[in-house]
């Protein structure tokens, strides 16, 4: 008997028998009408990664090589598409599931966690955070607004989420113990809720604010060809970001009213950390320098210049790494980047485009148009139905850039199998937003994790916020449906 708890231990988790368990049964089923084997055997693989996505039965990192593994052995040992008298492969198939390793977006995101390791580093981040919150002044609407004003810059700077709600999170944490408040009150509460929504927000309105962003458009440009530049999403995605940033000053003060407290001493705090900071070193001039020169790239592409963003940041990632003139060495940096996150990121990359080379993509993109009529809808329509049904499945999984690596190829194959007419790197484009709408379950966003994390909020007073926001959110993306994404050229 002793031996049992020990046996138990070492059974495997229940979601990854569940996953398995859902991979065994897609296999089996008898093979579709225009459905090649490599794209059921595909279609397996993706169920079975959503399940482990959800159930989180086994870290993202694990399920990346779990993913690879599957793809190489069950697409590999199927006919070939092109010549179905010869299976594809195990090395080719491999390939395909290393193909993301080489994408752009990969590139990007690589040297997007590089920068805002440099950040952390230098200290710029935190610097800048500080300034901004000094000038905002003391009192809990303002501190909520200077939340908001903090989130904005970094969101600019800054291209990393969890990263910059890294750098918030002890700031905040320090002006709520200095304004002599417990961390479960109502102030605290509030203050951190608005970090990580706000954070949340503006994902949706800068392009390089978030790894699903990148994904979003590397796809894009693999089925379309052509690319979202970042001011083409800036134009798209900041109008909505900035009414939603008055609407969550307005929810948060709302429903997590907070009395007068002793704040007498929170922006003299503020003051003494910056002092303690000292004048801007030369690592940090340079940094802000170069951080600069890469907005300004950013936002002038395919207008002053046609040097794509992912070249553009790896460039600036070398300067930043220039022995003598950069800021950080190697050794420095190393401990700091989330290798994990870029090993999913590349397999996610890779599971979308092995949808799409196998015609799963497209098979399942025509059996949900024609099932669901979806080719009747108008564009306004279309893009209401399919946004609310990217929020409702945001629900079940803990990753913006899992939802994309299985959502976004679906879609795109769905669109294009609509009508030759409807604007499908637009439509694309504007579904992306719907997949950051992480505003409702504290798991639905690591930047939710990390500030529930403090506790100084619970879950219940999370959703309590979360879901007025996200009523909020999808209302005025139809507002802008309506309006503004039309006159853009998107619908």
């Amino acid at each position: 008997m002793p031996a049992t708890p020990s046996l138990l231990k070492r059974l495997p988790p229940l979601g990854f028998l569940a996953a398995l368990l859902v991979l065994i049964v897609v296999l089996l089923l008898p093979q579709a009408a225009g459905l090649p084997l490599a794209g059921q055997r595909l279609l397996a693989i993706l169920a079975f990664a959503v399940v482990l996505w959800l159930t989180e039965a086994v870290s993202y990192e694990v399920s990346a090589v779990l993913i690879v593994a599957l793809i190489a052995l069950l697409v590999g040992t199927a006919p070939n598409i092109a010549a179905p008298d010869h299976a594809l492969g195990t090395s080719k198939a491999l390939s395909m599931a290393m193909s993301g390793f080489t994408s752009s977006g990969l590139v990007l995101v690589a040297a997007a966690l590089f920068i805002a390791a440099a950040m952390t580093i230098t200290g710029l981040d935190r610097r800048i955070a500080l300034m901004t919150l000094s000038r905002i002044g003391v009192g809990y609407g303002r501190i909520l607004i200077g939340t908001l004003v903090v989130t904005v810059v970094l969101s600019l700077l800054v291209p990393s989420a969890t990263a910059r709600v890294a750098c918030v999170v002890p700031i905040m944490m320090g002006m709520i113990a200095a304004f002599g408040v417990s961390k479960d009150s109502p102030f605290a509460a509030g203050v951190m809720i608005m970090v990580a929504q706000a954070t949340s927000v503006w994902n949706v309105g800068i392009q390089t604010a978030a790894a699903q962003n990148l994904l979003t458009a590397d796809f894009i440009h693999q089925v379309t060809g052509q690319s979202i530049s970042w001011s083409t999403w800036l134009l798209a995605g900041a109008p909505w970001a900035i009414l939603m940033s008055v609407a969550l000053y307005w929810v948060v003060h709302r429903l997590m009213p907070a009395k007068s407290v002793a704040i007498a001493g929170g922006k003299d705090t503020v003051k003494k950390a910056l002092q303690e900071l000292g004048p801007m070193s030369r690592n940090e001039k340079t940094l802000l320098g170069v951080t600069l020169v890469l907005l300004l790239l950013w936002a002038t592409g395919g207008k002053l210049h046609h040097v794509d963003t992912a070249t553009v940041t790896a460039t600036g990632l070398g300067v930043l790494l220039l022995p003598g003139l950069g800021v950080m060495s190697w050794k420095e940096v190393q401990s700091r980047i989330p290798w994990g996150t870029l090993l999913v990121f590349g397999v996610g990359i890779s599971l979308g485009s092995a949808l799409l080379q196998t015609h799963a993509g497209q098979w399942l993109g025509n059996v949900v148009v024609q099932g669901m009529g979806l080719e009747s809808l108008s564009p306004f329509w279309l893009f209401a139905v399919l946004s609310l049904f990217l929020i409702v499945v945001h629900l079940g999984f803990a990753s913006a850039t899992a939802l994309t690596s299985t959502m976004m190829p679906i879609l795109l194959s769905l669109l294009t199998a609509i009508s030759s007419e409807l604007n499908v790197p637009g439509m694309a484009l504007l579904l992306g937003f719907a997949i950051s709408f992480g505003f409702i379950l504290p798991i639905n966003a690591p930047q939710n994790m990390v500030c529930i994390g403090t506790d100084t909020f619970t879950s219940r007073q999370f959703i309590k916020v979360g879901i007025p926001v996200t009523i909020i959110g999808y209302l005025v993306m139809l507002l802008l449906a309506a309006s503004w994404w039309p006159l853009l050229g998107l619908m």
